[in-house]
């Protein structure tokens, strides 16, 4: 129960937070769009780490 009560804290605490400015947004927007950008090239890393690893390394 307690952790119900501080999840609905959390919430209307999130809710009372101001709105970013229509200048913020476009900012948030083109940084969410950097971030997925570099989460594709580490997942692509990573997958490509996996392969190595799986074909003992290419040695």
């Amino acid at each position: 129960m307690e952790r119900i009560e501080q999840a609905i804290d959390r919430l209307e605490t999130a809710a009372s937070a101001p709105r970013p400015a229509r200048s913020e947004e476009g900012e948030l927007q083109q940084l969410r769009e950097v971030h997925q950008a570099l989460r594709g090239q580490v997942e692509g890393a990573i997958a490509q780490i996996d392969r190595l690893l799986v074909n003992g390394g290419g040695m």
